[in-house]
Protein backbone atom coordinates (compact mmCIF):
# COMPACT_ATOMS: atom_id res chain seq x y z
CA UNK A 1 0.00 0.00 0.00
CA UNK A 2 1.34 3.42 -0.52
CA UNK A 3 2.61 5.31 2.18
CA UNK A 4 2.95 9.08 2.65
CA UNK A 5 6.09 9.23 0.34
CA UNK A 6 4.03 8.00 -2.64
CA UNK A 7 1.15 9.49 -2.08
CA UNK A 8 3.02 13.06 -1.47
CA UNK A 9 4.12 12.25 -5.06
CA UNK A 10 0.35 11.72 -6.39
CA UNK A 11 -0.37 14.75 -4.48
CA UNK A 12 2.36 17.13 -6.38
CA UNK A 13 1.09 16.03 -9.61
CA UNK A 14 -1.93 16.51 -9.15
CA UNK A 15 -1.21 19.93 -7.91
CA UNK A 16 0.25 20.66 -11.01
CA UNK A 17 -2.15 18.98 -13.76
CA UNK A 18 -5.62 19.49 -11.71
CA UNK A 19 -5.65 22.45 -9.17
CA UNK A 20 -7.19 25.41 -10.27
CA UNK A 21 -9.16 23.51 -13.39
CA UNK A 22 -13.25 23.05 -13.72
CA UNK A 23 -14.94 19.79 -13.90
CA UNK A 24 -17.36 19.61 -17.19
CA UNK A 25 -17.80 15.92 -16.91
CA UNK A 26 -18.42 12.96 -14.39
CA UNK A 27 -17.95 9.44 -15.49
CA UNK A 28 -17.95 6.45 -12.95
CA UNK A 29 -17.43 3.44 -14.67
CA UNK A 30 -17.68 1.02 -11.47
CA UNK A 31 -19.84 2.18 -8.86
CA UNK A 32 -17.49 -0.18 -6.19
CA UNK A 33 -15.01 2.93 -6.60
CA UNK A 34 -17.30 5.36 -5.09
CA UNK A 35 -18.50 2.66 -2.27
CA UNK A 36 -18.09 5.39 0.22
CA UNK A 37 -20.39 8.23 -1.31
CA UNK A 38 -23.31 6.60 0.09
CA UNK A 39 -25.80 9.31 -2.35
CA UNK A 40 -24.55 7.10 -5.93
CA UNK A 41 -22.40 8.20 -8.48
CA UNK A 42 -25.63 10.33 -9.95
CA UNK A 43 -24.98 12.60 -6.84
CA UNK A 44 -20.95 12.61 -7.21
CA UNK A 45 -21.28 13.31 -10.29
CA UNK A 46 -23.97 16.30 -9.90
CA UNK A 47 -21.61 17.74 -7.38
CA UNK A 48 -18.62 18.03 -8.97
CA UNK A 49 -20.11 19.06 -12.53
CA UNK A 50 -19.49 22.86 -13.20
CA UNK A 51 -17.04 23.35 -9.70
CA UNK A 52 -13.39 23.94 -9.51
CA UNK A 53 -10.94 22.32 -7.74
CA UNK A 54 -8.84 23.65 -5.43
CA UNK A 55 -5.12 23.12 -4.48
CA UNK A 56 -4.14 19.26 -3.89
CA UNK A 57 -4.09 18.42 0.27
CA UNK A 58 -2.75 15.58 2.03
CA UNK A 59 -2.51 14.18 5.21
CA UNK A 60 -0.82 10.87 5.77
CA UNK A 61 -1.80 8.55 3.54
CA UNK A 62 -4.96 10.19 2.28
CA UNK A 63 -5.11 12.65 -0.10
CA UNK A 64 -8.40 14.89 -1.14
CA UNK A 65 -9.48 17.26 -3.99
CA UNK A 66 -10.95 20.30 -2.26
CA UNK A 67 -14.49 21.61 -4.31
CA UNK A 68 -14.49 25.60 -3.98
CA UNK A 69 -16.83 27.78 -2.44
CA UNK A 70 -18.85 23.93 -1.14
CA UNK A 71 -17.37 23.44 2.29
CA UNK A 72 -16.74 19.35 1.02
CA UNK A 73 -14.05 17.57 -0.88
CA UNK A 74 -13.10 14.58 -2.89
CA UNK A 75 -11.58 12.08 -0.52
CA UNK A 76 -8.76 10.24 -2.42
CA UNK A 77 -7.63 6.71 -0.95
CA UNK A 78 -5.25 4.48 -3.57
CA UNK A 79 -5.89 0.74 -1.42
CA UNK A 80 -3.77 -1.51 -2.46
CA UNK A 81 -3.44 -0.71 -6.41
CA UNK A 82 -5.29 2.83 -6.73
CA UNK A 83 -3.78 5.01 -9.45
CA UNK A 84 -4.61 8.61 -10.03
CA UNK A 85 -3.38 9.45 -13.70
CA UNK A 86 -3.40 12.29 -15.53
CA UNK A 87 -4.10 11.03 -19.36
CA UNK A 88 -5.06 13.42 -22.82
CA UNK A 89 -8.77 13.09 -23.30
CA UNK A 90 -8.03 10.57 -26.68
CA UNK A 91 -5.99 7.82 -24.85
CA UNK A 92 -6.80 4.72 -24.83
CA UNK A 93 -9.12 3.72 -21.41
CA UNK A 94 -7.23 1.10 -19.19
CA UNK A 95 -8.45 -2.21 -18.11
CA UNK A 96 -8.98 -1.04 -14.48
CA UNK A 97 -10.54 2.40 -15.28
CA UNK A 98 -13.07 2.98 -12.71
CA UNK A 99 -13.59 6.56 -12.62
CA UNK A 100 -13.29 9.75 -15.19
CA UNK A 101 -13.29 13.71 -14.32
CA UNK A 102 -13.12 15.76 -17.54
CA UNK A 103 -12.43 19.43 -17.45
CA UNK A 104 -13.54 22.87 -18.74
CA UNK A 105 -10.66 23.95 -21.88
CA UNK A 106 -10.07 26.83 -22.03
CA UNK A 107 -10.24 27.52 -18.74
CA UNK A 108 -8.46 30.26 -16.88
CA UNK A 109 -6.74 27.96 -14.06
CA UNK A 110 -5.66 25.02 -16.49
CA UNK A 111 -1.83 25.08 -17.09
CA UNK A 112 -1.61 25.62 -21.17
CA UNK A 113 -0.05 22.28 -21.25
CA UNK A 114 -2.84 20.34 -19.31
CA UNK A 115 -5.46 21.08 -21.79
CA UNK A 116 -6.93 18.32 -23.37
CA UNK A 117 -5.95 16.17 -20.47
CA UNK A 118 -8.69 14.60 -17.60
CA UNK A 119 -8.04 12.39 -14.37
CA UNK A 120 -8.77 8.89 -14.23
CA UNK A 121 -9.17 6.50 -11.17
CA UNK A 122 -7.66 3.28 -12.21
CA UNK A 123 -7.99 0.76 -9.89
CA UNK A 124 -7.16 -3.28 -10.58
CA UNK A 125 -8.20 -4.67 -6.93
CA UNK A 126 -10.92 -1.56 -6.02
CA UNK A 127 -9.91 -1.51 -2.64
CA UNK A 128 -9.07 1.92 -3.10
CA UNK A 129 -11.90 4.52 -3.68
CA UNK A 130 -13.21 8.44 -4.05
CA UNK A 131 -15.87 10.25 -2.30
CA UNK A 132 -17.20 13.47 -1.70
CA UNK A 133 -17.10 14.45 2.42
CA UNK A 134 -17.85 18.01 4.06
CA UNK A 135 -15.20 19.56 6.00
CA UNK A 136 -15.12 19.03 9.83
CA UNK A 137 -16.64 22.01 11.76
CA UNK A 138 -14.73 25.16 12.58
CA UNK A 139 -11.43 23.06 11.31
CA UNK A 140 -8.50 25.62 9.48
CA UNK A 141 -7.16 22.67 7.96
CA UNK A 142 -10.52 21.36 6.16
CA UNK A 143 -10.10 18.12 6.50
CA UNK A 144 -12.72 15.66 5.17
CA UNK A 145 -14.76 14.06 7.93
CA UNK A 146 -13.45 10.94 7.41
CA UNK A 147 -9.66 11.66 8.48
CA UNK A 148 -10.29 14.01 10.94
CA UNK A 149 -8.85 11.92 13.44
CA UNK A 150 -5.71 11.30 11.54
CA UNK A 151 -2.82 12.52 13.38
CA UNK A 152 -0.43 15.01 11.24
CA UNK A 153 2.66 13.48 9.75
CA UNK A 154 6.40 13.81 10.83
CA UNK A 155 6.91 16.00 7.17
CA UNK A 156 3.97 18.50 8.55
CA UNK A 157 5.44 21.77 9.63
CA UNK A 158 3.07 21.62 12.08
CA UNK A 159 4.49 18.12 13.81
CA UNK A 160 4.52 18.67 17.53
CA UNK A 161 7.84 16.64 18.29
CA UNK A 162 7.52 16.86 21.98
CA UNK A 163 3.44 15.81 22.13
CA UNK A 164 4.79 12.60 19.81
CA UNK A 165 7.44 11.34 22.43
CA UNK A 166 4.88 12.40 25.81
CA UNK A 167 1.88 10.12 24.01
CA UNK A 168 4.79 7.06 22.56
CA UNK A 169 5.32 6.38 26.06
CA UNK A 170 1.77 6.34 27.27
CA UNK A 171 0.90 3.55 24.39
CA UNK A 172 2.39 1.20 26.10
CA UNK A 173 3.16 -0.76 23.09
CA UNK A 174 6.17 -1.79 20.90
CA UNK A 175 7.58 0.98 18.76
CA UNK A 176 6.66 -0.30 15.77
CA UNK A 177 3.16 -1.06 16.75
CA UNK A 178 3.27 2.96 17.74
CA UNK A 179 4.94 4.45 13.88
CA UNK A 180 1.56 2.23 12.24
CA UNK A 181 -0.60 4.00 14.51
CA UNK A 182 -2.15 6.44 12.06
CA UNK A 183 -4.16 8.14 15.20
CA UNK A 184 -0.37 8.93 16.90
CA UNK A 185 1.59 9.54 13.88
CA UNK A 186 0.38 9.56 10.03
CA UNK A 187 1.65 8.16 6.80
CA UNK A 188 4.19 5.54 8.25
CA UNK A 189 3.71 1.98 6.88
CA UNK A 190 5.56 -0.87 7.05
CA UNK A 191 7.98 -0.27 4.21
CA UNK A 192 9.43 3.23 6.34
CA UNK A 193 9.00 1.58 9.55
CA UNK A 194 11.50 -1.05 8.46
CA UNK A 195 13.62 1.34 7.35
CA UNK A 196 13.87 3.97 9.74
CA UNK A 197 13.97 1.15 12.76
CA UNK A 198 17.09 -0.17 10.72
CA UNK A 199 19.25 3.37 10.93
CA UNK A 200 17.96 3.78 14.51
CA UNK A 201 19.24 0.43 15.47
CA UNK A 202 15.91 -0.03 16.90
CA UNK A 203 14.25 -3.44 17.21
CA UNK A 204 10.60 -3.56 16.60
CA UNK A 205 9.21 -5.15 19.51
CA UNK A 206 10.74 -2.36 21.47
CA UNK A 207 8.49 -1.27 24.55
CA UNK A 208 7.79 2.63 23.78
CA UNK A 209 7.70 3.20 27.81
CA UNK A 210 11.78 2.86 27.05
CA UNK A 211 12.04 5.25 24.78
CA UNK A 212 14.09 8.47 26.31
CA UNK A 213 13.74 11.96 24.47
CA UNK A 214 16.67 11.80 22.96
CA UNK A 215 16.12 8.49 21.29
CA UNK A 216 12.56 9.52 20.44
CA UNK A 217 13.86 12.35 18.57
CA UNK A 218 16.22 10.15 16.39
CA UNK A 219 13.52 8.34 15.65
CA UNK A 220 12.00 11.27 14.41
CA UNK A 221 15.07 12.44 12.63
CA UNK A 222 15.41 8.99 11.02
CA UNK A 223 11.72 8.33 9.53
CA UNK A 224 11.89 12.03 7.70
CA UNK A 225 15.38 11.31 6.39
CA UNK A 226 13.95 8.38 4.70
CA UNK A 227 10.75 9.74 3.86
CA UNK A 228 12.59 12.77 1.85
CA UNK A 229 15.46 10.63 0.13
CA UNK A 230 11.95 8.42 -1.11
CA UNK A 231 10.40 11.54 -2.13
CA UNK A 232 13.71 12.65 -3.64
CA UNK A 233 13.36 9.33 -6.08
CA UNK A 234 9.41 9.51 -6.52
CA UNK A 235 8.89 7.16 -3.91
CA UNK A 236 8.63 3.18 -3.85
CA UNK A 237 7.27 0.86 -6.42
CA UNK A 238 7.81 -2.95 -5.81
CA UNK A 239 5.44 -3.62 -8.98
CA UNK A 240 3.33 -1.41 -11.56
CA UNK A 241 0.82 -0.66 -9.50
CA UNK A 242 1.94 2.46 -7.50
CA UNK A 243 2.85 5.27 -10.41
CA UNK A 244 2.54 9.05 -10.42
CA UNK A 245 0.03 11.02 -12.14
CA UNK A 246 2.20 10.57 -15.35
CA UNK A 247 2.34 6.85 -14.62
CA UNK A 248 6.34 6.67 -14.01
CA UNK A 249 7.73 4.72 -11.14
CA UNK A 250 9.56 5.60 -8.35
CA UNK A 251 12.97 3.96 -7.57
CA UNK A 252 13.62 4.18 -3.74
CA UNK A 253 13.15 0.19 -3.34
CA UNK A 254 17.09 0.79 -5.09
CA UNK A 255 17.73 2.17 -2.21
CA UNK A 256 16.31 0.31 0.79
CA UNK A 257 18.48 -0.55 3.77
CA UNK A 258 16.26 -3.43 5.94
CA UNK A 259 12.70 -3.92 3.57
CA UNK A 260 12.30 -6.88 1.55
CA UNK A 261 16.33 -8.02 2.03
CA UNK A 262 15.59 -11.45 3.80
CA UNK A 263 19.43 -13.05 3.79
CA UNK A 264 21.34 -10.09 2.18
CA UNK A 265 24.47 -8.80 4.28
CA UNK A 266 23.04 -5.83 6.97
CA UNK A 267 24.91 -2.89 4.99
CA UNK A 268 26.28 -1.69 8.42
CA UNK A 269 27.74 -5.24 9.81
CA UNK A 270 27.37 -7.83 7.21
CA UNK A 271 25.41 -9.63 9.20
CA UNK A 272 22.43 -11.59 7.37
CA UNK A 273 19.18 -9.38 7.50
CA UNK A 274 16.42 -11.44 9.11
CA UNK A 275 12.43 -11.52 8.21
CA UNK A 276 9.90 -12.07 10.91
CA UNK A 277 6.02 -12.39 10.36
CA UNK A 278 4.41 -9.58 12.18
CA UNK A 279 0.91 -8.62 12.13
CA UNK A 280 0.03 -10.57 8.71
CA UNK A 281 3.25 -8.41 7.46
CA UNK A 282 6.92 -8.71 7.92
CA UNK A 283 9.23 -7.02 9.91
CA UNK A 284 13.10 -7.08 8.25
CA UNK A 285 15.69 -6.13 10.81
CA UNK A 286 19.38 -7.20 11.45
CA UNK A 287 20.09 -9.47 14.14
CA UNK A 288 23.30 -7.87 15.06
CA UNK A 289 22.55 -4.28 14.99
CA UNK A 290 18.74 -4.04 16.18
CA UNK A 291 19.03 -6.70 19.45
CA UNK A 292 15.47 -7.84 20.55
CA UNK A 293 14.54 -6.41 24.02
CA UNK A 294 15.57 -8.44 27.28
CA UNK A 295 12.17 -7.90 28.34
CA UNK A 296 9.00 -8.04 26.23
Amino acid sequence: MPELPEVEVVRRGLDRWVTGRTVSAVSVLHPRAIRRHLEGPQDFAARLVGRRIGAARRRGKYLWLPVEDTGSSVLAHLGMSGQLLVQPQDAADEKHLRVRIRFEDPDDGCPADAAGTELRFVDQRTFGGLSLHDHAPDDAEALPLPIAHIARDPLDPAFDDEAFHVALRRRRTTVKRALLDQSLISGVGNIYADEALWRSRLHYERPTVSMTRPRSAELLEHVRGVMNAALAVGGTSFDSLYVNVNGESGYFERSLDAYGREDEPCRRCGTPMRRRPWMNRSSYFCPRCQRPPRVL
